[in-house]
């Protein structure tokens, strides 16, 4: 069986290698987006375009080599970067692959722009539903590329970052790259909602000033907007994101948010997973909403709602928070111990007794091991030329694991 050959096209259309140009026209047949075919009309052999499902397209490449034909597989750049090579591999094996990269879309903006592209974060929005990878780069990262599709163009990326107050970053947009009509338009995200552009785009985000609160763990209490006394204390917090034991990709909820503190800093730790802060009263959501602003949290989701009602379209959790307290029959609890995944992690912290005594009980019936801490903080206060210590509340923390079987 003979290798596939996966050739990758610059943006340059000239600029194929002679050995490489006469690998693809020696090739039986060719497969490829219909623009990448189109370079090359005047190939005498099977075209077969790439089209729905890639699946179907890696199908018909296995029967074609198991036939002895030789198979040509065009791509955009280097195949190996957001490209079709690693589907390929994965289908067909390492060793039945042969890679020809060439100059990517990324190089060639960078370029244009005139910067080095060494620390540019790439990500790819190409068929997705929804904008999360974005989010999550835009938190970490002060260049952030974008490859598009026609569902993630420039527009939509620009509406769906200024529903989430972002602020931060400017937008180049790259149209047509080594094509007639090339251009790039450097834009604020306001005007770049508004832009009607070519479908082949190409965006790069760029940081012009840092959120106004640094994103760390443990940040100060009065820096967060919040309804006086109703915050969890930063002592107590990074307290309980340290039982949570929350991993990189983990999905958290965070429930009865209040102003979003423990979403905000679970979101250091969540960096290539989500956040869902829930809260029922729109006025706290709005809050949430300003820290998220103001700390740059971007891959936090503010969601106003009556729990557990609001639970049920969530994208079920590995890690969960309870700060809210939990209230005699309301099914929060219940709800949340259903739809915490096998293995997961739930935290809360209760201030009052019956809470307590409720949750351990309940626990209990599930049969999870848990345990029971109790926090109590003290701050030191001016007094007179010395200092005295001021208790704040006692807060009891149970961790429960959720048993995989």
């Amino acid at each position: 069986m003979s290798p596939v050959h996966i050739v990758g096209l610059g943006i340059d259309q000239g600029e194929l290698p002679v050995e490489i140009s006469r690998r693809v026209y020696r090739a039986e047949v060719l497969v490829g987006g219909s623009r990448l075919l189109a370079r090359f009309e005047d190939h005498s052999g099977v075209k077969i375009p790439v089209k729905g499902p890639l699946a179907d397209v890696l199908g018909t490449i296995r029967q074609e080599m198991d036939q002895g034909r030789e198979v040509v597989v065009l791509a955009d750049g280097d195949p190996l970067f957001f490209g079709i090579g690693k589907r390929l591999i994965d289908s067909l094996g390492g060793d039945n692959v042969i890679v020809y990269p060439n100059v990517t879309t990324l190089q060639a903006a960078a370029a244009r722009i005139r910067i080095p592209w060494e620390n540019v974060r790439t990500v790819s929005l190409h068929g997705r539903r929804d904008i999360w990878p974005l989010l999550r780069a835009l938190v970490f990262c002060d260049a952030v590329a974008v490859y598009t599709d026609r569902e993630f163009g420039p527009a939509r990326i620009a509406e769906e970052l200024l529903r989430r107050d972002v602020d931060t970053f400017r937008m180049a947009v790259f149209e047509n790259l080594g094509q007639e009509g090339e251009c790039f338009r450097e834009v604020e995200l306001s005007r770049a909602r508004e832009m009607d552009v070519s479908p082949l785009n190409f965006v790069l985000l760029q940081r012009v000033k840092q959120p106004d609160i640094p994103l760390r763990l443990g940040i100060e209490d009065d820096l967060y907007v919040h309804e006086k006394g109703l915050i969890t204390k930063k002592e107590v917090r990074v307290v309980g994101l340290a039982q949570l034991q929350i991993g990189p990709h983990h999905t958290v909820w965070d429930l009865g948010a209040g102003c979003g503190s423990v979403a905000i800093e679970a979101s250091i730790l969540a960096r290539g997973g989500m956040v869902l802060a829930v809260e029922k009263m729109p006025q706290r959501v709005r809050l949430i909403k300003e820290n998220l602003k103001r700390t740059g949290a971007y891959v936090v989701e503010a969601i106003c709602g009556e729990m557990p009602r609001c639970l049920e379209s969530l994208p079920d959790p590995d890690r969960i928070f309870i700060g809210g307290g939990i209230g005699r029959g309301d099914g929060i609890l219940e709800t949340a111990a259903r739809r915490l995944k096998p293995g997961g992690r739930m935290v809360l912290h209760l201030v009052l007794v019956g809470s307590l005594l409720r949750t351990r009980d309940y626990l209990r019936t599930l049969k999870w091991p848990f345990s029971i801490t109790q926090i109590q903080v003290s701050r030191s206060k001016d007094i007179t030329g010395d200092h005295r210590l001021e208790a704040l509340n006692p807060v009891f923390i149970i961790r429960t694991t959720k048993p995989s079987f």
